[in-house]
């Protein structure tokens, strides 16, 4: 498990440790499950913005602004380049290895910058609404962590690689199902108890956890179909997708909550 910590805490935050001792299926595979647990730091940052906002002492446009720099700052903007890389990847050519060949060159054309843009905005704007209520703020912090639920999803078992390298190849299909299900129902569990002691509607946390797999898994699905498999790039961009789709059901489910 110490080398599983490692490799996700190294890959999922911008926090120097020490490398893992080896990488292998079964580090890479607990790595990708412990991706929610990184995000806990992340998410009392936004806990914090969220009070600020509640007590009137900071504007909710600008709070969510800065949980999601804050956001991108604490993870080198990983998540966002991937996405960024993605976009362009999918909407280059049908053939495979065209795609393949512009997301490895990293730099961003029109469709990364939309998705870019258009990810960014969807996020700032449900936080907006989100952080404006106790129950909202939880709201936001659960649909933060259930994002990083993503990497599993994209790395279970019978996902392919579409490189012969890199990090997709390394995480790709090291993650069962049995233990993607049980962390699963861990952060939703704990989601729930925190809505349920604040008072709000106990069902906006399955809710907000089933979009987020969703997103990812559907984004997984697109990318295997059109890749053959799914990268690092991939793996990134569920995150930032499916924290989109958590914050929008969020902040849908806001006047119930």
């Amino acid at each position: 498990m110490r080398d599983g910590w490692r490799l996700a805490v190294g890959t999922f935050l911008a926090v120097p440790v020490r490398p893992p001792s080896r990488v292998d299926g079964r580090v890479a595979g607990q790595a990708m499950l412990l991706a929610p647990a990184t995000a806990l730091v992340l998410a009392g940052v936004w806990v914090v913005l969220g009070g600020g906002v509640v007590r009137g002492w900071v504007p909710g446009l600008l709070a969510g602004a800065l949980a999601v720099a804050t956001t991108a700052l604490g993870s080198r903007a990983m998540h966002l380049d991937g996405l960024a890389d993605t976009a362009d990847g999918l909407s280059a050519s049908y053939d495979r290895a065209r795609a393949l060949e512009v997301m490895r060159r990293g730099d961003v054309g029109p469709s990364g910058v939309a998705a870019l843009v258009l990810t960014v905005l969807v996020q700032v704007a449900s936080l907006e609404a989100l952080l404006e209520r106790g129950a909202g703020v939880a709201v936001a912090a659960l649909a933060l962590v259930a994002s990083r639920l993503a990497p599993a999803v994209s790395c279970r078992r019978g996902v392919p690689a579409a490189r012969a390298e890199g990090l997709g190849h390394t995480v790709a299909g090291t993650v069962g199902v049995v233990p993607l299900g049980a962390v699963t129902a861990l952060v939703t569990a704990t989601g729930l108890g925190v809505l349920l002691a604040l008072g709000g509607a106990w069902y906006a946390a399955p809710c907000v956890v089933g979009a987020a797999i969703l997103a990812s898994w559907a984004l997984t699905r697109r990318a295997t179909r059109r890749l053959g498999g799914v990268t690092g790039d991939v793996v990134g961009a569920g995150v930032e997708v499916s924290l989109a789709a958590a914050l929008v059901v969020g902040a849908f489910l806001l006047p119930v909550v």
